[in-house]
């Protein structure tokens, strides 16, 4: 069998660029301090690039870096064996979230600078070229015509890192891009629809017509954003932006005043301390 060749750092960044532009996720691991300090390796699921100059240290790395694949925290990592001790280093590639914005109306505006401000890849999808313009969404990545009516993704690729925020200029549009993302062969990790409760009801009767299953309806966001009692499209915008947040990270929504209850416990605390003032 043959041994694994080293990786040069030149070979090791290309392979990094490419899962950040959307190929595979990958691991890059070095070792920073130790013997073989240099030697490197990039690690993706099912296999790995590079070698750290020993089976048993390559052994190690890729448990590491596959730990971090299923989401343990990169960063450094001390080995002790009984060889060497040596430091390594595993930073995660993987491509931003996505999110997809279809409609570039009033709300779309203000939802793709707080999209991009949180991390997220921006594209911008409508079917009208007076609105469809990269410059009114310097922030995008893309800025797209598409046909909402008929195959609004045809030049996007849906999966589990896209966010698809529905903000049309009517039902028939919001139905067709509702439809075919919920056929997707991996469907969006979130999805919400901006509109009112008849608007979205409306939608909902038309998908369970044409056959999308319950269980997949119950993952829509209607109406979209947490409730911050929003009315500017900019008010709007930081409730979606908030709520993306919520699914991303596991968050309650829940004001962090209300749960903590620092200020109310303090207070209690301290009208019971004596004052001079106090009453005798």
């Amino acid at each position: 069998m043959t041994p694994p060749a080293p990786l040069a750092a030149a070979d090791a960044a290309a392979r990094a660029l490419d899962a950040l532009r959307g190929s595979e996720p990958a691991v890059g691991v070095v070792v920073v301090a130790g013997e073989q300090v240099g030697s490197r390796m990039v690690v993706w699921a099912g296999h790995h690039a590079g070698t750290l100059g020993k089976a048993d240290w390559d052994r190690c790395a890729l448990e590491l870096a596959r730990e971090v694949l299923a989401g343990a925290k990169p960063g450094v990592r001390e080995v002790e064996r009984a060889d060497a001790s040596f430091t390594l280093y595993l930073e995660m590639y993987r491509p931003p979230p996505e999110l997809i914005i279809v409609g570039a109306g009033h709300i779309a505006r203000p939802l793709c600078r707080v999209g991009a401000m949180l991390g997220f890849r921006v594209t911008v999808l409508d079917d009208r070229p007076d609105f469809a313009l990269p410059e009114r969404f310097p922030e995008a990545t893309d800025v797209l015509r598409a046909d909402l009516f008929a195959a609004p993704f045809r030049e996007v690729a849906l999966g589990a890192e896209t966010h698809l925020v529905l903000v049309t200029r009517g039902h028939k549009y919001d139905y067709q891009a509702l439809l075919d993302a919920l056929r997707a062969p991996v469907p969006p990790s979130y999805i919400g629809m901006v509109g009112s409760q008849r608007r979205t009801r409306a939608a909902l009767e038309q998908l369970v017509r044409d056959g999308v299953p319950l269980e997949r309806l119950a993952g829509i966001h209607a109406p979209v954003g947490l409730d911050i009692g929003a009315e500017t499209p900019e008010e709007i915008a930081v409730s979606v932006g908030a709520e993306l947040v919520r699914v991303r990270r596991g968050g309650s929504g829940a004001s962090l005043r209300d749960r903590a209850r620092v200020v109310e416990r303090w207070i209690v605390r301290r009208s019971d301390v004596p004052t001079d003032e106090s009453p005798k």
